[in-house]
């Protein structure tokens, strides 16, 4: 393809998962109302717990604001499977087959990691914002402003999404050789304070316990990745050896050939 039709190729996949989002925030703003209430949970637990907070919209646009943005979100969120498919279908024609295996495998576990983390997030969610408004003094009430809180919630949701896909892309980035399986092993160690570091700071709980928590899901996840990684540099290295061997066969038939050359015959007697 020339420039021109590689332009126009990219103009149409974006417009389409443009359009494909789009139409996601006209249902999401249709679910506004109910996903509003679904966030309000963790505020309504901080209630329930005796924590004077309540969510509080500051300005005449800043209700509307939130549900464009909420809307926008959600229509993000809902057609990932849509807007993922037209970047694999931009770059597909470039990638050769087993490299498209490996998109595919991608883009069809990518989406159930990021929401298993996003999960996780939302699960203790209400218990960090119980602690932390435990920090607020006896006769004083928080009203937390809406925009931001919304703000906070998808970005903690979005953090933890996108630290479960890390062991993913340690595997693709294994498969397509761009790092070796013993360079992960090599860093293990660290791996695991770093596992731990993201847990404390993603955390607000002060105890250990819910650091350990979040840790866990992380490192068996690593775990795994780093597992699948070294059976694909072995995979790789058996592949390898047998082509280094049959070229092997390959090059020693050809020498035997080109040493029997044919045979001179005696001059028959005049």
């Amino acid at each position: 393809m020339s420039l021109g039709q590689h332009l126009r190729e990219l103009r149409n996949r974006v417009a389409l998962a443009v359009g494909g989002i789009l139409l996601g925030a006209i249902g999401g703003w249709i679910a506004y109302p109910y996903v509003f209430e679904l966030l309000r949970q963790p505020i309504q637990a901080m209630q329930e717990a005796g924590i004077p907070a309540d969510l509080n919209f500051q300005d005449v646009l800043a209700a509307f604001d939130t549900k464009v943005r909420i809307s926008i979100f959600l229509g993000v969120l809902v057609t990932t499977p849509w807007w993922l498919y037209q970047v694999w279908a931009f770059l597909a024609p470039g990638l050769t087959g087993r490299e498209k295996r490996y998109g595919v495998a991608f883009v069809g576990l990518g989406a159930p990691l990021f929401l298993g983390g996003a999960y996780v997030a939302w699960s203790v969610l209400p218990t960090a914002l119980r602690i932390l408004g435990g920090a607020i003094p006896d006769g004083v009430e928080n009203l937390i402003n809406g925009s931001n809180y919304i703000t906070f919630v998808t970005q903690f949701l979005a953090i933890f999404g996108l630290a479960f896909l890390l062991p993913l892309l340690m595997v693709m980035l294994t498969a397509v050789g761009i790092v070796r399986a013993r360079t992960w092993l090599k860093t293990w160690r660290w791996s695991i304070v770093g596992i731990f570091t993201f847990a404390a700071f993603a955390t607000p709980a002060p105890d250990a316990v819910s650091m350990i928590l979040m840790a866990v899901p992380l490192l068996v996840l690593y775990g795994g990745a780093l597992g699948i990684a070294l059976l694909i540099d072995r995979r790789r290295a058996k592949r390898l050896a047998r082509a280094e061997r049959a070229e092997a066969v390959e090059r020693s038939g050809v020498d035997d050939d080109a040493g029997s050359g044919p045979t001179a015959t005696p001059a028959s007697a005049g």
